[in-house]
């Protein structure tokens, strides 16, 4: 009896610890779907975000460094893509599901409402959408192991 019950104790402390760091399983670096671009996710207070790190290519046609040219804000043209923070503000919701956040697209200038599900520890699902969910567009990142 006495077997069981430590037993069953520690099945159930793993569980819990397992849960406990699943809010944190989204962490660290995200290769885009197309490949162009990886993408870090981090943690600010409870909140979740992710930056640009990394471009397949950094430079524009001309040899300069890419800019955030397709903002609609003009004081933000002349920043550089590279460490542009894309994700924001993104809350975990439980069962591998981080919301309310939003995705900013360089290519477009366009700021989407977003949604961020594991479908398992190596690819992350990341759907923008206008409105409601059922109006967007997903596209599957892929983690970038070291």
């Amino acid at each position: 009896m006495k077997k069981k019950t430590v037993s069953l104790f520690l099945i159930v402390s793993f569980a819990f610890s397992t849960l406990a760091q699943n809010k944190d399983a989204i962490l660290g670096k995200w290769l885009n779907a197309s490949g162009e671009g990886q993408i870090l996710i981090y943690k600010k207070g409870e909140h979740y975000f992710g930056k640009l790190i990394w471009l397949k290519k950094p430079d524009d046609e001309k040899g300069n460094v890419k800019l955030d040219n397709k903002n609609p804000n003009s004081s933000f043209k002349s920043r550089p893509l590279l460490g542009l923070e894309l994700l924001k503000d993104f809350t975990y919701e439980g069962d591998g599901i981080w919301e309310d956040g939003s995705i900013y697209d360089p290519k477009t200038g366009k700021t989407y409402s977003c949604k961020m599900s594991m479908i398992s520890s190596d690819k992350l699902d990341i759907r923008g959408y206008v409105g409601i969910s059922l109006l967007g567009r997903t596209e599957t990142w892929t983690r970038v192991r070291e």
